[in-house]
């Protein structure tokens, strides 16, 4: 047994997964008479079970194998799938370095996995010793890290993540929603020095199509193939694959407008600095801004009545909200208010 397969469930391991009618016959030209379906329609037919046209178009941008991609109805499908695949409900155990990702928590809990949260140190990065806790823990599985970090926008320490990877003998999931917006090399470069490795990455961010749902998952194809395996068969409709199709053939006008977010979150970053109200501004890695304000409720129930809404994070990080850059027009009515705010 691999290394892979004595990490995930028994039961996992050994199920025979269920076979679609489109698992079994994947060509176009064809009399479909095998799976049900009303033969009537312009979207009658069931799509493609593997998106094998998706990730042959990923794999091209990302110089990552097909074999080596999962595609899930947004990221937080794979991280649901995995922790399923590699936790057995009521004693194994999640770790992740907060604040961070709220869903990590809400996934572990669904699954019945303990989630162990190491807070981050004072400049929100792993603290030197996360190591050697790590080691203390029993039953650990998995370990995911946000990077960059929501909701405090921040790339973690490269070395600090490889030292985790390297003497973790589970799965250690690396979260990249926001990589598009930094300027540090996607750990999908790494996948193969580490079979142990799951990177995650989404269309939702820069690529813009939030609305469709394809988050992706690059690893071991020991890995992918416990996530197709235990996956619903159709779980990215015919209409999302086309959408994010079309979207990677507008590949520079995205490029484009992520070149205008970053424009953007500098000037915001600049402006909402000179406030009054405003404690601090983090540094981002990402396309929002978390800032530490004096009162942070008090000031999200004014931006709401006033028909603008972030996201008050106060609840993990004390008086602070989280702003996601906006267009030009957005983000200068959001600094107006703040200023006619920050004058009363």
């Amino acid at each position: 047994m691999s290394k892979i397969s004595s990490l995930a469930r028994p039961n996992i391991v050994s199920m025979t997964p269920y076979s679609s009618a489109r698992d079994e016959y994947s060509g176009e030209e064809a009399i479909f008479l095998d799976a049900n379906e009303n033969p009537y329609g312009t979207i009658n037919r069931y799509p493609d079970p593997l998106q094998k046209k998706l990730k042959d178009r990923i794999s091209k941008l990302k110089d990552v194998e097909p074999e080596n991609i999962f595609l899930g109805n947004g990221s937080d499908e794979a991280i649901d799938l995995l922790f399923r695949i590699f936790c057995v409900p009521g004693k194994d155990k999640v770790l992740t370095f907060t604040p961070t990702y709220g869903m990590y928590e809400v996934c572990s809990r669904i699954n019945d996995a303990e989630m162990i949260s190491l807070p981050l140190n004072d400049d929100f990065d792993i603290p030197d010793n996360a190591v050697e806790q790590i080691m203390r823990i029993d039953s650990l599985k998995a370990i995911v890290i946000c990077t960059p970090n929501n909701p405090t926008g921040n790339s973690l320490n490269t070395s600090s993540i490889t030292k985790i990877i390297e003497n973790f003998s589970g799965i250690v999931i690396i979260d990249e929603a926001y990589c598009d917006f930094s300027q540090n090399q996607s750990w999908t470069k790494q996948l193969k020095k580490y079979a142990n490795l799951v990177i995650l990455q989404t269309f939702s961010k820069a690529w813009g199509i939030a609305a469709a749902r394809v988050g992706m998952a690059f690893a071991d194809k020991e890995i992918i193939s416990l996530l197709n395996k235990v996956k619903y068969p159709y779980n990215i409709s015919l209409l999302n694959q086309k959408a994010a199709l079309e979207t990677l053939e507008r590949k520079t006008e995205v490029e484009e407008k992520v070149k205008r977010v970053l424009e953007q979150r500098s000037i915001m970053k600049r402006k909402l600095a000179e406030l009054n109200m405003v404690e601090k501004v983090f540094n981002s890695d990402a396309n929002f801004l978390l800032i530490k304000v004096n009162n942070a409720d008090k000031l999200y129930k004014e931006l709401v009545r006033m028909g603008i809404i972030v996201r008050n994070r106060s609840s993990v990080v004390m008086n602070c909200l989280r702003i996601t850059i906006g267009t030009e027009e957005e983000n200068e009515i959001l600094y107006k208010t703040l200023k006619q705010l920050d004058e009363q």
